[in-house]
């Protein structure tokens, strides 16, 4: 293999690739990025053997072969030269010379033929939506996502698609994000899919706030999202989610509404004194008058007072100040409503005229 192109032009979609190459995997080859290059397309791969990306670029090459090199040494080496340098690749046997004005590196390689492929995804549902679209489902969720919990289900983001509506929750059993997007979808009856953590971080680094389509494909076992230059495939999580329509409090007896702004600057304050570990915070509500306060194990004491829209009964709930936090980071309205019934159930956040993303966050 012989190849000419630019270091501006490289950088980027290796970049994409790299993110997915782990530092000591378990396998050598999943150190290295595979090279395909074919009738003037150069195709980047990467894969963990659970997540899969890939993606294209032109280059000056007629050369039909393949290759694989460290990833991290490949990309040092490109991040290292100057902007606008001309890269000349060379690869002979197991060794590959990378040359650019008077610098020279040389590699070691792996045979294309090593690479693992994650499994062709035959897709017998597909739709397209719009990266902004997408990444704002998941950009919504994703903070609610459990880390490592034995529930393995929970490790991910729940896409639900219906005739009529695509739906991301995540829940970590303490608190739950709910987003939708309205549209038109062909399916005959409810399908569900978790995407994994790592899958869904990368998609959403992956993804940017344009208008362009991209196509989602499902099958059993894995999804795959295909944008103009690039493939992105992630293995499912085979499990169960749980009901999250019976998490969503119903009826609430007490309604507040507020300055979203000004309550998310109160919590950020009163939380510099609360509880590292539990990170609790008193909240209590009276006519017109939120008070809140936390307290630590060093016998310190914040107090904030927010002023709201309420009228009911004066009660006080207790809740983790982060889910509140991490909620209200991502809502972009500027009230914000707060449902209650008393201090043994769940609080429902939601941005004032803004049902489609919900936050529960249990007290």
């Amino acid at each position: 293999m012989k190849l000419r192109l630019q270091r501006d032009a490289l950088l980027k979609p290796l970049q994409t690739v790299s993110n997915i190459v782990e530092r000591r995997p378990s396998l050598a080859i999943l150190s290295n990025i595979l090279l395909q290059v074919s009738d003037g397309t150069m195709t980047l791969t990467g894969t963990d053997l659970e997540i899969e990306m890939v993606t294209r670029l032109t280059v000056d090459s007629q050369d039909h072969d393949e290759i694989t090199l460290p990833g991290k040494k490949f990309i040092d080496i490109c991040k290292a030269l100057p902007e606008k340098a001309e890269i000349e690749l060379t690869t002979t046997g197991d060794r590959c010379v990378i040359k650019s004005g008077r610098s020279r590196f040389t590699l070691s390689a792996l045979p294309g033929s090593e690479f693992p492929n994650i499994e062709a995804v035959t897709a017998p549902f597909e739709f397209s939506l719009t990266q902004k679209e997408l990444k704002q489902l998941i950009e919504s969720t994703q903070f609610c996502m459990a880390q490592q919990d034995v529930r393995y289900y929970l490790n991910g983001l729940l896409l639900e698609i219906t005739a009529d509506r695509l739906s991301a929750v995540a829940t970590d059993g303490h608190r739950l994000a709910l987003s939708g997007l309205n549209g038109h979808f062909d399916v005959t009856e409810t399908r569900q899919i978790i995407l994994p953590k790592k899958g869904v971080n990368e998609l959403a680094r992956l993804l940017d706030e344009s208008n362009d389509a991209l196509t989602i494909k499902l099958s059993e076992n894995h999804i795959l999202v295909e944008l103009q230059d690039m493939r992105f495939t992630s293995k499912l999580i085979d499990g169960k989610f749980p009901d999250y329509q019976q998490v969503i409090p119903k009826d609430c007896e007490n309604q507040i509404r507020c300055d979203r702004e000004q309550l998310r600057q109160a919590f950020m304050r009163a939380s510099v004194l609360s509880n590292e570990k539990y990170r609790g915070i008193l909240l209590q509500f009276s006519t017109g008058i939120l008070k809140a306060t936390v307290h630590n194990p060093e016998q310190e004491e914040a107090e904030e007072q927010i002023e709201i829209e309420y009228e009911g009964q004066e009660f006080e709930i207790g809740f983790n100040v982060v889910y509140f936090q991490e909620a209200l980071s991502v809502i972009t309205e500027k009230q914000v409503i707060l449902n209650m019934t008393d201090t043994n159930h769940s609080c429902l956040l939601f941005g004032e005229g803004n049902i489609t993303n919900q936050y529960v966050i249990m007290p």
